[in-house]
């Protein structure tokens, strides 16, 4: 036991080592902005900045916040640090140990590696007069910055993680200003220029991922108990201590969980959530699930008995297996989200809390939404309730390192993405509603029953989980200005906020590069085998993709809301069309 509890914390420990890398890759990019780059813009002019801020130090105001705000990354970190590491572990009745790891060893990790890259990288600071005392240290990258970023971006990842209520995204978002905020004060008092501001910027968000993923990220998950132990399900036949008697109970809530997205701390809250909108643990029997039966065996419970409701624990392809088998049924689902992308929830507008989720979902009412389904050459009818694809996507999916989803969470998929930038289009036809097929070159295809993706970003605007038909992308960027046209498109949308779209046969934004359909049945046929994938799950390769809607096959636990419920009017003519996708109550 003591070898395996060795293994794991060396395993765990394993992410540190790219803090060697980290450094090297800084001392890098410090030497092309004291060198090479040196001469080319932005870098040339990049002194403009801080002789432009300059201008404006007659203004005594200006001059005391930008001390304080450059006070908040000196030396005064360590002591702020301190002070909330004793915080942390003194909290009544919240065990925070981890997060004060987390916390202590981001804002050390931080300074070793600005350290580590002062002694390498000589950048004198800006020729000009300076409001504080210059450190004996290069400019670049600065270390108030970067020091400031470990500190209060910590602490802005702990509030994410344990705050509850309408003020946590304030909190979070005071904390993450506090950074740049830092950096413009430094600038404004002549100690640095702004790509050394950009430079610690980068330290610190490193080194917040990297101890993040050592000291948060799967360090819940525990090993299995014996079978008596207070985790398992909760069995048919309990024993009922009113007259020594057995009661055969009967379960009302099957509970299906993912091992280790659900791991036994949060199963045991959860459990008291489910009785505090009663249900009582001998009325829950949960099932756990495998990787040959991703929904366990929760078919064979639903052919014994019909529960008043189901819970899905896990990532979004354990929903799509539970869905499988739940639509039409008229048995409504709980989503509880505890994977890697959990873009069902997402779209659903559910705290990503998986507690608070669960909590908010039972206060509400249920409601129906979609389900899409798909077949092709090589894959059985199978629904899916996000998104299916071929190309581009499903293959980011397929070479996804699963070390990586366990330590990184879903930006794993995005070093994934990196490596098939260069993969080639394939020449498609595509059949939207049975009307005449289109030829085209892409390199993805996305038949969408939601449409936004991690991070908010809208990838199918328009596509709603009650809209009666599924949303579909070809994805075609040409060359180095077509990624660029594209990327700029989707992030303009994403910052903007751009209402949803309406219902339209078809449309091409970015330059072509993107092009949109929206249909109740789509057929793709692709002119060689191309990956796929159904909800984030790779299967097999294949030439052929069909997908249709099931429109409200799906009964789900939302949080109150009439989004959904206006969908369902507007079916009746009740309703005028809705152009905002499903948001959360408030």
């Amino acid at each position: 036991m003591k070898r395996r509890r060795g293994a794991a914390a060396r395993g765990a420990a394993r992410p540190l080592l790219l803090l060697p890398v980290q450094a090297a890759l800084l001392i890098g990019l410090g030497g092309l902005v004291t060198g090479p780059a040196a001469h080319h813009w932005p870098l040339a002019v990049e002194d403009r900045v801080p002789r432009a801020l300059a201008e404006y130090r007659d203004a005594p105001v200006l001059i005391t916040v930008s001390e304080w705000l450059s006070a908040l990354g000196s030396t005064v970190v360590v002591g702020l640090t301190l002070a909330a590491l004793l915080a942390l572990l003194r909290l009544p009745r919240v065990a925070l140990r981890r997060e004060a790891l987390f916390l202590g060893a981001a804002v050390a990790a931080q300074s070793a590696v600005f350290v580590l890259v002062t002694a390498f990288v000589e950048r004198p600071r800006p020729d000009l007069p300076r409001l504080d005392a210059a450190p004996p240290t290069s400019s670049f990258p600065s270390g108030h910055v970067g020091a400031s970023l470990a500190l209060y971006g910590g602490l802005a990842v702990i509030a994410a993680l344990r705050l509850r209520g309408p003020w946590r995204p304030a909190v979070m978002a005071a904390l993450l200003l506090v950074p740049p905020a830092v950096g413009l004060a430094r600038v404004y008092r002549g100690m640095h220029y702004p790509s050394d501001i950009a430079g610690g910027l980068l330290n610190g968000a490193a080194t917040l991922l990297i101890t993040a993923s050592v000291f948060l990220h799967g360090r819940h998950r525990s090993a299995p108990r014996p079978p008596h132990g207070p985790h398992l399900p909760a069995q048919a036949a309990a024993a009922d201590a009113r007259g020594g008697r057995t009661e055969l109970v009967v379960p009302t809530v099957l509970v299906v969980r993912h091992p280790y997205g659900c791991p036994d701390d949060l199963a045991e809250r959860l459990r008291a959530v489910l009785e505090g909108h009663g249900h009582p643990r001998r009325e829950q029997r949960w099932i756990r699930t495998t990787a040959e039966r991703p929904a366990g065996a929760l078919a064979e419970e639903l052919a014994a008995r019909r529960p008043a409701l189901v819970v899905a624990c896990g990532g979004d392809g354990t929903l799509r297996a539970c869905a499988e088998l739940l639509a039409g049924s008229g048995i409504p689902l709980a989503v509880v989200p505890c994977g890697t992308g959990n873009l069902l929830a997402r779209n659903l507008g559910l705290p990503l809390d998986p507690a608070a989720a669960l909590d908010a979902s039972l206060a509400g009412d249920s409601h129906l939404i979609d389900v899409g389904r798909v077949r092709g050459d090589g894959l059985a009818p199978t629904r899916f309730t996000v998104m299916a694809g071929a190309g581009f996507d499903a293959a980011m999916v397929k070479d996804a390192s699963p070390r990586l989803k366990s330590r990184l969470g879903w930006a794993a998929y995005v070093l994934s993405a990196l490596r098939h930038l260069r993969d080639p289009s394939v020449r498609l036809t595509i059949r939207v509603d049975g009307a005449r097929a289109r030829r085209r070159r892409a390199r993805m295809v996305v038949i969408g029953n939601v449409g936004t993706l991690q991070g908010g970003l809208p990838l199918l605007p328009g596509a709603r989980p009650d809209s009666g038909h599924l949303d579909v992308v070809l994805f075609d960027p040409r060359g180095q200005a077509g990624w660029l046209a594209a990327a700029t498109h989707l992030l303009s949308r994403l910052l903007r906020r751009h209402p949803p779209l309406p219902a339209a046969a078809a449309r091409t934004e970015a330059g072509g590069a993107l092009e949109y359909f929206t249909a109740t049945r789509v057929d793709v046929r692709c002119a060689r085998p191309q990956p796929r994938e159904l909800d984030g799950d790779p299967v097999s390769d294949g030439t052929r993709l069909t997908a249709w809607i099931e429109p409200g096959a799906l009964r789900v636990q939302l949080p109150w809301t009439t989004a959904v419920r206006e969908g369902e009017e507007e079916r009746h003519g009740n309703s005028p069309t809705r152009t905002a996708a499903p948001r959360r109550a408030r």
